[in-house]
Parts: structure tokens; sequence; C-alpha cells
């Protein structure tokens, strides 16, 4: 009476490509993330470089605006 309805094989590759493209994207953000993290810890500033660096662009400021 109810016969069995046939697989639709387009929906299955539908949805591979899918799962694909979305690991594709996940793999793309993931190594974006890391790269970005290892250039920020090789790239740092001198914590007592970026320290005094906005010290002597005030104190400058503030010299010429006495004057």
């Amino acid at each position: 009476m109810n016969e069995p309805r046939k697989k639709n094989p387009t929906f299955s590759v539908a949805v591979l490509i899918v799962v694909v493209v979305l690991l594709v994207i996940a793999t793309v953000l993931y190594n974006a993330i890391t790269e970005k993290r290892e250039f920020d810890r090789e790239n740092a500033p001198d914590p007592a470089t970026a320290a005094s660096a906005p010290a002597a662009s005030g104190s400058g400021a503030s010299g010429s605006a006495a004057q």
C-alpha cells in the first residue's frame, strides 16, 4: 500500500557541498586567527617602549600648550 520513496541523490550532493564549503570556511578562519596570534606574539612591542611613548608625546603636548 505505502511504497517506499526513492532517495533523491541531488539532495545528498547538495548537503555534501554545503558541508564541504562550511569546512573550508572554518579552516580559513582558524588559520587566519592562528596566524594573527603568531604575528602578534612575534611583533609585540616592548612593554617599556610602549609605556614611555605616550608619556613622551603627552609631555610634549603639554609643554607646547604652556608656551
